[in-house]
């Protein structure tokens, strides 16, 4: 069932849940991943189409792996100590078309988790966006010509994960080392490593201040929904801070905070902080 003044809410609040959603092409998801715990068995993702023409998503379960860089690689076995969750939820519909200012919801539910060992299983949702056929301006081509043409349609995809965590459940971080380098473009870029134990995902956001050898400090870096997924036990990651901000980066030193997600109650998950010299 649509519901359109859904859209109007997400046009209103976009800017509030910006840490929430994802975004490709004109496609809104909200939230940008779904987590089952406790007693917790249904959940909803809200879709928005922001574009000006009609626009129809396959929706599909894929399964990845997480990189040590972050990135995401598909696969068809589990990792050791990684588990899919695509036999343990369903969802509905399987499809969605959303005409321009349309929004939907997508229904998940979880089944079969009574007998779940202990741990994290993950998949992911796809939503593929299905090409459409109609000419460019929605005009048929002409068969009088005999020129040839070609129209690239590109196509593109939003996967957001779907965990479902059962039993005891535990994790821990550590911030094991960070550097600061000026790129040759003059930006600072501060590259972190990430280690990880447990059995449990973790995602957050990265915050970071600069603070004076006076002790003011300044707001240097941001990266929200940061995330280290199971069974990888580390991560590294470059952000690129605030050239423009009134801060000495050769001087004072670095506040690290890897901070829980915005919506939820603030808890420190990892912290570190960079002598500047």
């Amino acid at each position: 069932m649509k519901y359109a003044f859904l859209f109007i809410l997400f046009l209103s609040g976009l800017l509030a849940v910006a840490s929430k959603s994802m975004a490709q092409g004109n496609l809104i998801i909200i939230p940008r991943r779904v987590v089952f715990e406790g007693a917790k068995r249904t959940q909803e993702l809200n879709l928005a189409n922001t574009g000006t023409d009609t626009s129809k998503y396959l929706i599909s379960v894929i399964q990845y792996r997480m990189l040590e860089n972050g990135a995401f690689e598909s696969i068809t076995q589990p990792d050791s100590g990684q588990y899919f969750a695509d036999k343990n939820f369903r969802f509905f519909p399987r499809s969605v078309t959303l005409a321009p200012n349309e929004a939907q919801t997508v229904k998940i539910q979880t089944i079969n988790t009574a007998d779940l060992k202990p741990g994290e299983y993950r998949s992911h949702l796809y939503f593929r966006a299905v090409p459409n056929d109609k000419p460019p301006g929605g005009k048929n081509p002409d068969s009088s010509t005999k020129t040839i043409s070609v129209h690239l349609v590109p196509i593109f995809g939003i996967a957001i994960p779907v965990i479902i965590r059962n039993g005891i459940t535990t994790t821990k971080v550590t911030l094991i080392a960070a550097d600061l380098q000026i790129s040759t473009t003059g930006i600072p870029q501060l590259k972190m490593t990430f280690g990880r134990l447990g059995n449990v995902s973790v995602y957050g956001d990265i915050k970071v201040n600069h603070i004076s050898a006076q002790g003011k400090a300044t707001k240097v870096g941001l990266a929200k929904g940061f995330a280290i997924y199971t069974p990888n036990a580390g991560r590294q990651f470059i952000l690129n801070l605030d050239k423009d901000a009134i801060a000495d980066y050769h001087k004072g030193k670095l506040h690290i905070i890897f901070i829980s997600p915005s919506d939820s109650k603030a808890e420190i998950i990892a912290e570190k902080e960079l002598i500047l010299f």
